[in-house]
């Protein structure tokens, strides 16, 4: 991607700022510095910096799954957070999770804090440094901030050397340059962040919609699909056997969203509300529900091909949630006996459920409802 020009600054050094990433910290301490710049700080303190990159990478650990790096500390500290604190919910709010670390006196917690500031926020300039080579960066933080505090045109200088209370400050003509091209730089970081996130998790899919909470999903014409199943024939739900209703139905992803980031329509099943909110996340036990899964699909299979009005309704569902051709001639073509479908079936959705499985999706069986 081509930053926006300056005539006043080095631009060519902020694009060389991603060159040498073997760990996410750069990505998320600069987004960090945006975000806050574009809100219109300039004094930050490492401690709000290091809590707005465990907010921003929060959802991607805890909901997808995501792998940031061998030993990573910010993944750690969010696993931590996670451990000891089970009320903080995968989906928790930015606000819940940046209140929670303004306040808390974990030990444990804050120290993984402080190793998130040992090198990145010096090393994170080093183009803007080309003499600063070797050894030189491995010195006491304040004699390093010293150092580099005495170089001309970097985006930030140091103050206050004090641990997370250590503050950095951006430079007004930076500060301006941030503000005008806020929206390019985010863009920027996030096309950098999907190339490091796809090396360290290559056989995830999707990463470019797991950088952030999804927005809500548009599953309208696979429900009016099963109503109308529903209205030919009794339904019955995979995970409990219950009968469905078209007053309370839901739509289940087989492989939880959060690992495959699509809607395609052979890992879309009905269910109802409840037991869709119950399994969440989890990866169904294999054993107990896939031939149950068969039964449900095979079930609509058949139907399609003897109502014309079912057929008309899987075509609308097809045009967005069948967006492979080969799959599609695999399950769905005409006469197909339920063994051939089920061997389809299960050879399209076995690899990615195994894939979830070894990214540690957990494996989930329905219970009832706990009273």
């Amino acid at each position: 991607m081509q930053l926006p020009y300056s005539e006043e600054l080095n631009t060519g050094y902020l694009a060389r700022l991603f060159d040498n990433t073997s760990e996410c910290y750069k990505l998320f301490w600069f987004k960090s510095i945006i975000s806050k710049v574009h809100e219109g700080k300039t004094e930050l303190s490492y401690g709000e910096l290091i809590d707005k990159m465990i907010a921003d990478a929060w959802y991607m650990v805890t909901e997808y799954h995501l792998n940031l790096g061998p030993k990573d500390t910010l993944e750690s500290v969010i696993l931590l957070m996670k451990e000891k604190n089970p009320s903080l919910k995968s989906s928790e709010k930015e606000e819940a999770i940046l209140d929670y670390l303004s306040k808390t006196t974990d030990k444990d917690i804050l120290n993984k804090k402080r190793v998130l500031t040992y090198n990145v926020p010096y090393r994170l300039q080093a183009p803007f440094l080309p003499e600063l080579k070797g050894k030189a960066w491995n010195v006491p933080a304040s004699d390093l901030a010293q150092r580099i505090n005495r170089e001309k045109r970097l985006i930030y200088y140091f103050t206050g050397i004090n641990g997370l209370d250590t503050k950095i400050v951006i430079q007004d003509d930076w500060a301006e340059y941030i503000r005008n091209n806020y929206e390019i730089l985010l863009g920027w970081i996030e096309y950098n962040m999907i190339r490091y996130l796809q090396r360290r998790n290559p056989s995830v899919p999707g990463i470019a919609d797991k950088l952030s909470p999804p927005v809500e999903r548009k599953l309208d014409k696979i429900k009016k699909y099963w109503r109308m199943i529903l209205s030919l024939e009794p339904v019955h739900e995979i995970y409990d056997d219950r009968l469905l209703t078209d007053k309370d139905i839901s739509v289940d992803h087989f492989v939880p969203w959060s690992y495959v980031a699509h809607d395609e329509f052979w890992n879309l099943s009905p269910t109802t509300k409840s037991i869709n909110s119950s399994k969440s996340n989890n990866l169904p036990d294999w054993d107990l529900y896939f031939k149950k899964l068969v039964d449900i699909e095979y079930q609509s299979y058949r139907l399609l091909w003897e109502y014309d009005v079912v057929h008309k309704e899987f075509d609308k569902c097809a045009k967005e949630h069948i967006n492979n051709d080969e799959v599609r001639y695999r399950i769905y073509r005409e006469g197909l006996s339920k063994n051939d479908f089920a061997c389809g079936l299960e050879s399209v959705i076995q690899p990615v459920y195994k894939a979830a499985q070894n990214c540690g999706f957990a494996s989930w069986e329905y219970k009832g409802v706990v009273l």
